[in-house]
């Protein structure tokens, strides 16, 4: 998957899961801050994450995830790791 397919799907997820208006969705958005996820969001992105991948998403990486970019990252580096 490219960076720019990971972008697309985490970008449908915010805005079909969560009902964040598209141009609210870019990669310098705080997931908390400017998009108002919660804890409970953040839950259902973590089984999203997984369910893209196919790899368990530690508490820890979720803790550091802060933008969508960092969210756009940490699905990258789970598919380079899962690819080997």
């Amino acid at each position: 998957m490219t960076r720019d397919e990971i972008i697309a799907s985490i970008r449908s997820t915010l805005i079909d899961s969560f009902e964040i208006p598209s141009e609210r969705v870019t990669l310098e958005a705080r997931l908390m801050d400017d998009l108002e996820l919660d804890s409970i969001d953040a839950i259902d992105m973590a089984v999203q994450i997984q369910e893209l991948t196919g790899v368990r998403v530690e508490e820890e990486q979720l803790r550091k995830l802060h933008t969508v970019g960092d969210t756009v990252d940490l699905v990258a580096q789970l598919l380079a790791t899962k690819s080997g």
